[in-house]
């Protein structure tokens, strides 16, 4: 056999209206708050769309003033270094480059 439910008292009723007046003001302040933040990193969103495009545009005008077609190329590099060379202020014998190995072989 189950027993019916407790009813319950004035002052009980009266309890539970308050605390959910009060969690509903505070969820009404956290709200508020959100909506403010929502706002704020919106504008931060159509400012940073705006740089971005700026920047696509920058970007556009450079690239159309590259030539059509690619320059030619510019020489190598002798593969060798110089005879000496100077670290820390100190002249030191220069190695031979691994390329320089290679071609002596």
């Amino acid at each position: 056999m189950t027993t019916p439910p407790t009813p319950l008292s004035l002052d009980q009723v009266a309890d539970r209206m308050e605390h959910m007046l009060l969690r509903y003001q505070e969820l009404q302040k956290t709200a508020a708050l959100l909506q403010g933040q929502l706002q704020e990193v919106t504008q931060e969103r159509d400012s940073l769309k705006s740089r971005l495009s700026a920047a696509r545009a920058r970007v556009d005008a450079l690239l159309a003033r590259l030539p059509a077609e690619p320059a030619a190329p510019v020489a190598a590099a002798p593969a060798t270094a110089p005879a000496t060379c100077s670290v820390w202020g100190q002249p030191q014998a220069a190695q031979p480059s691994p390329a320089a190995k290679d071609d002596s072989q």
